[in-house]
């Protein structure tokens, strides 16, 4: 099928080829009919890929000083490579769509094959949405009119926030398609509107609308005219749906409100405020989210936990319906706002468009019909890829991605790439990033079809790179079909998953297969660590290990803070370093015990190890540090000697005969090192570079600790 992308780092739009995603539990696949370009939110989008690295940076401090502080911590060179990676991810785009359900995952409920709805969906000929941002599309309303669904949720969002009452004046600042349906929407309240803006077509629109007008681009002064608007009184709201860079729209809607006037801001300006403007008439000021309640909610959105109407009357989808319901019955007239129409084949010149100074309002794009399109072509859910030149096709370990993230793209696939594999297939949920990744790194081919790389008997081994909750299930399903597995960290979230493991493992041992499990713990191949572990050979006695992880605060909402879903952080992240303590030491833990500070999150704690052979070992696992501090901290004392690893790049030796330091240029934690050690055990059919008992202990004890910060047992 064919979606739009956008490159952030030149602002090219392509128009691609990418395998048809699948429903999953809780969403919709929907056959797009029509979507509409966001002209404001595109074009700026657009502008910022065409920008020079100095532009981007201007408009984005805030990550400019996380790069700063990434920088002082890992090195130059990792830190550019990470920005670089994260620019090169082409950008989907559009959240204006229409069209109608071909598939309903599971546990989906009021809707059905064929239902016409809008949604945010992509610009894209198929697109998989979760319920709660879905609504179903009356009679009534043409597919062309339903495409300003989402615009006018938000501008409903704005205007519910303004409260406006029977009568009242409100001023629109800013009458793109936002402004204007905002105009319409206000109207329909039973409000006067004053609209300004520069352009006289959009201001005619306004008229015809029933708002009266102000001409900015002929001098007119907004202030004066909202005074006389509102009879000397001063108006009692603004909705602010301008795109500028400017403060002054924000200054004149605090002169042109009354005393304890209300200001919502709907677009993007300028927020340099001038307290005087607010104090003195105690004006409120708030900023609007996108289509409403549960925006950004991964509850509300993600797991379709809708909130009781009774109390939380409008969310997203509500609004979605109630602007369906102005425009079934002619309050809410969209038409006038089209201004263009595109095939998604033309979307290039449509993009033109939107960057260029040609007028323009309302941009549909059309996409082919069932007749033009049949859906059996629609949902071929494989892309084959262009050959790479040079890339290995036989003889070397054949390897399926499952997951094409920011770490798989950034991190693993090009140390696979790098360790001689044979990328022969990589899969994605939605299609996108794993058309990117296989076109990057000379994947064979893509596809959304989970289930078919545990099937394809050209695939050896598979690499595992989704959420944490999916490991343990794919990793046994891969087991049983004989193939080898390398899990991103970490392995299982639950006891009862590691032992479903061991029987996949065993299964896949009686079907004459022996398949190999492995987690990604790099750091025990680190060029550092392993010079550790050489040093360490000379000592007999036990050893004393503290590692120090500034891990940084995540919110309690992160997915990644999710027992369910993500594990937690001691075991989605703390289990590195339990597992390198286990490693440096070469002794089975015997013994754990967890100190927890008492946060929401639970995520600052101290785990304490004991080692079969007297060793011991702590894991300051902490959140609430600095980042300007390094990352990690290894230290080792033993027979009257001591070793300090500073964040994978300088090591130091104490009293050490023989050795004073090793230094690096660059930070290395061991990743190319992991995944090249997996390549040649799966080609030579070798024994995992890990022992699996290995593996199960520092699962077992990992996921023991976590238990244990949370109260458990």
């Amino acid at each position: 099928m064919k979606q739009i992308l956008q490159s952030l780092k030149t602002g090219a739009t392509e128009v691609a080829e990418v395998p048809c995603p699948t429903a999953r539990r809780g969403q919709l696949l929907i056959r797009t009919s029509r979507t509409l370009v966001s002209v404001g939110t595109e074009r700026m989008l657009v502008e910022f890929g065409k920008a020079g690295w100095i532009e981007k940076a201007r408009q984005q401090p805030d990550k400019v000083r996380m790069v700063l502080d990434k920088i002082k911590t890992d090195g130059l060179m990792p830190t550019l490579e990470a920005v670089f990676n994260k620019l090169d991810q082409p950008l989907p785009l559009g959240y204006c769509n229409v069209g109608s359900v071909m598939q309903a995952g599971g546990g989906v409920s009021g809707f059905e094959v064929g239902d016409r709805v809008v949604s945010n969906g992509k610009h894209a000929e198929a697109v998989c949405v979760p319920i709660n941002l879905c609504a179903k599309v009356p009679p009534q309303v043409s597919d062309e009119e339903a495409a300003f669904t989402v615009l006018g949720a938000i501008a409903l969002q704005g205007i519910r926030l303004v409260q406006p009452t029977l009568g009242e004046t409100v001023v629109v600042t800013g009458l793109g398609l936002i402004g204007l349906v905002t105009v319409q929407l206000l109207r329909a309240h039973g409000c006067r509107v004053l609209g300004l803006d520069f352009d006289p077509a959009k201001l005619e629109l306004a008229k015809q609308f029933g708002a009266e007008v102000v001409n900015l681009g002929a001098g007119a002064d907004p202030v004066a005219a909202a005074q006389a608007f509102s009879r000397g009184r001063g108006v009692d709201a603004v909705i602010v749906t301008a795109s500028t860079k400017s403060n002054e729209p924000m200054h004149q809607a605090a002169l042109m409100c009354r005393k304890r006037g209300r200001i919502v801001l709907v677009g993007v300006t300028g927020l340099e405020l001038s307290r005087a403007d607010f104090f003195e008439k105690e004006l409120t000021f708030q900023v609007s989210c996108s289509y409403g309640p549960g925006r950004y909610d991964p509850s509300y959105e993600e797991k379709g936990n809708d909130y009781p109407v009774g109390f939380v009357r409008w969310t997203e989808q509500r609004n979605f319906e109630a602007v369906l319901d102005m425009m079934a019955d002619g309050r809410l007239n969209v038409k006038p706002l089209i201004s263009h129409r595109f095939s998604v084949t033309e979307a290039e010149q449509a993009y033109e468009l939107v960057g260029g100074s040609a007028p323009s309002l309302g941009i549909l794009l059309e996409y082919p019909t069932a007749a033009e399109k049949p859906e059996a072509t629609l949902r071929q859910s494989t892309v084959k890829l262009p050959a790479t030149p040079g890339a290995p096709t036989t003889g070397a370990a054949s390897i399926a991605f499952v997951g094409s993230g920011n770490y798989a793209t950034a991190v693993l696939i090009p140390a696979f790439k790098d360790a001689g594999a044979r990328l022969k297939v990589v899969a994605s949920s939605g299609g996108v990033t794993g058309v990117h990744a296989g076109r990057k790194f000379g994947f064979e081919s893509t596809t959304t079809d989970t289930d078919g790389v545990f099937t394809d008997p050209d695939v050896q081994a598979i690499v595992l790179s989704t959420r944490h909750d999916t490991h343990a299930d794919m990793a046994c399903k891969a087991l049983r079909a004989g193939k080898h597995v390398f899990v991103e960290k970490p392995l299982a979230l639950k006891h009862e998953e590691l032992g479903q493991i061991e029987q996949a493992i065993a299964e896949g041992t009686r079907n004459g297969r022996a398949p190999m499990v492995m987690v990604g713990f790099n750091r025990r191949f680190a060029t550092q660590v392993q010079k550790v572990k050489s040093l360490l050979k000379g000592v007999t006695g036990p050893k004393s290990f503290i590692m120090t992880v500034n891990a940084g605060a995540i919110p309690a909402e992160h997915w990644t803070q999710d027992r369910e879903v993500g594990g937690g952080r001691i075991v989605g992240e703390a289990c590195h370093f339990i597992d390198l303590l286990r490693f440096l030491a070469g002794s089975a833990i015997t013994g754990h015990r967890v100190s927890v500070m008492d946060t929401k999150t639970r995520d600052t704690v101290s785990i304490e190890l004991s080692f079969a052979d007297g060793s011991i070992g702590t894991v300051h696992y902490f959140a609430n540090g600095c980042k300007a501090f390094p990352k990690e901290r290894l230290e080792v004392f033993a027979a009257g000697r001591v070793l300090q690893l500073d964040n994978f790049r300088k090591l130091t030796g104490f009293a050490w005969p023989g050795f004073t330091k090793m230094n690096l240029w660059k930070q290395d934690k061991g990743q190319k090192a992991c995944a090249a050690a997996f390549v040649q055990a799966v080609a030579s059919g070798g024994a995992s570079p890990i022992p699996f008992d290995e593996l199960l202990e520092v699962a077992r004890v990992t996921i023991d600790a976590a238990d244990q910060c949370e109260g458990g047992r």
